[in-house]
């Protein structure tokens, strides 16, 4: 990062970091073991040999008190965990996410079955365990063999539909499979960033919006804001972070659904885009195009060092835009990632 920023004539970009204790607000945790002796961790790097943290100081501790409650309600009703290799067991994982302003948890029990009757025994021990703990309790079915955690099938227990975090002056909505920051502390920073990037009465076009954390707060000082997401659970987070903004600012809104290639015939009438993808970067499509027809600014959020790196001198090589701020944001403390941010400007 600091040999790109001098490239363009920048300083070394800033790490912006914040609590390294108790920060993680979402976990997502694999069950193994057995009945009567359940382990509840991650996998060991490179194996699927689980690390079982009954009490992780980097989560915040309502997580540890739901997975110690998941722990007894297995116990008591002798649910047994998923075993990989036969193929067998009731739960496979649990995943848990913290609401800020209630304090609550909304919970997800992962079950090997296309069906929650399996898992309703655990359900109803664990639903009195958690008390005034739970914001929201779900089933979520997974019966494939497969490395990937959520599975198709959902049924809402109990509890609202999506967790309610309040960020850049506005609500923003997730339900249980959308994407959101673990880190809440510094993404709530770096949304006012962009926000001040991003300045007043401009247009924008923010890709893979998930939910909106970004874009909904720039409704009440933009001309218009269009969101491109491609998940349902995104989608239908940010249709409730929209509902629930006055109407001015929701006229002001336009949904594009879909890849973010489904975006690119919109790109020429928006002078700032934003940009958040994934780990893999801007589709290749959409990195043409931006090249071919560069917005006035360009803002990109990136998770992974590499593929930014890579996209970045891309960018500067092939098209008018250049480095203009760069910044790191430590939203995985202890580990060797950063979140990126950078403004590129015609």
């Amino acid at each position: 990062m600091a040999e790109l920023a001098h490239e363009a004539g920048l300083a070394p970009p800033r790490v912006i970091s914040g609590a390294r204790l108790g920060y993680r607000h979402r976990a997502r945790l694999a069950v193994r073991g057995r009945a009567n002796s359940p382990k509840l961790g991650i996998f060991q790097e490179g194996t699927h040999r689980i690390a079982d943290i009954p009490r992780c100081p980097v989560h915040h501790p309502l997580v540890n008190r739901v997975a110690a409650a998941v722990r007894r309600a297995v116990r008591e009703t002798a649910t047994p965990p998923y075993a990989e290799r036969p193929h067998r067991g009731a739960l496979r994982s649990l995943q848990v996410v913290v609401e800020r302003a209630s304090q609550r948890a909304q919970v997800v029990l992962v079950g090997n079955a296309s069906d929650p009757a399996p898992l309703e025994p655990l359900a109803r021990a664990l639903e009195p365990l958690l008390a005034n703990d739970l914001h929201s309790l779900w089933w979520n079915g997974n019966p494939e063999r497969t490395n990937v955690i959520l599975g198709p099938h959902w049924q809402r227990l109990t509890g609202p539909e999506a967790v309610c975090e309040h960020i850049g002056g506005v609500d923003v909505y997730f339900p249980p499979a959308a994407f959101g920051q673990n880190h809440l502390e510094l993404a709530d920073q770096l949304v006012a960033q962009v926000c001040a990037w991003v300045g007043d009465d401009r247009r924008v076009l923010e890709l893979y919006a998930g939910c909106g954390p970004i874009g909904l707060p720039l409704l009440a000082r933009s001309g218009e804001v269009a969101f491109n997401e491609v998940s349902p659970a995104g989608l239908h987070g940010l249709a409730l972070g929209l509902a629930a903004r006055p109407e001015p600012e929701r006229a002001r809104a336009r949904v594009i659904p879909g890849e973010a290639g489904a975006a690119l015939e919109a790109l020429a009438a928006y002078d700032t885009v934003i940009a958040d993808p994934p780990r893999q970067g801007l589709d290749a499509g959409l990195l043409e195009d931006l090249i071919a027809h560069p917005p006035e600014r360009l803002i990109y959020a990136s998770c992974d060092a590499t593929t930014f790196l890579a996209q970045a001198r891309t960018l500067t090589q092939r098209s008018p835009l250049r480095l203009r701020e760069l910044l790191a944001f430590e939203l995985f403390p202890q580990t060797r990632h950063v979140e990126t941010l950078a403004l590129f400007a015609r």
